[in-house]
């Protein structure tokens, strides 16, 4: 059976999870299942390498390490930005520096846009 119909359907099996690690999407899928047994450090260093799955991971992965996601999460401005909006944890002044990068945005952006947020938050 091939291993994505096996995803989609949910019937994986910790036998699949050596599959799971040639793929960044498949990775973060099989994580999701918690499959007892499955190494979730393994999982999470190959769905880190893809920035849309380091940020899902962190944010639907129980017990992922959020600095880790971070990281690789933050290499992508789009992103870094949605990191430091949902992701309770995270270093929010890293990843606002990572979302307006000064190279692009100039020197002050990233503090403005970090600002408004905090601002925001504040008032909630």
């Amino acid at each position: 059976m091939k291993f994505e119909y096996k995803i989609y359907s949910n019937i994986l099996t910790i036998e699949e999870q050596k599959e799971a690690l040639t793929n960044p999407w498949w990775s973060y899928h099989f994580a999701i299942e918690n499959i007892p047994g499955s190494d979730i450090k393994a999982l999470q260093a190959k769905a880190c390498e893809e920035p849309y799955c380091a940020y899902l991971f962190a944010k639907n992965i129980p017990g992922a390490d959020i600095k880790y996601c971070q990281e690789y999460a933050c290499q992508s401005h789009y992103y870094a930005y949605y990191f430091a909006i949902v992701i309770p944890e995270a270093d929010k002044e890293y990843c606002f520096k990572h979302a307006y990068p000064e190279d692009e945005y100039g020197p002050n952006r990233w503090k403005s846009e970090y600002n408004k947020f905090i601002m925001q938050k504040a008032c909630e």
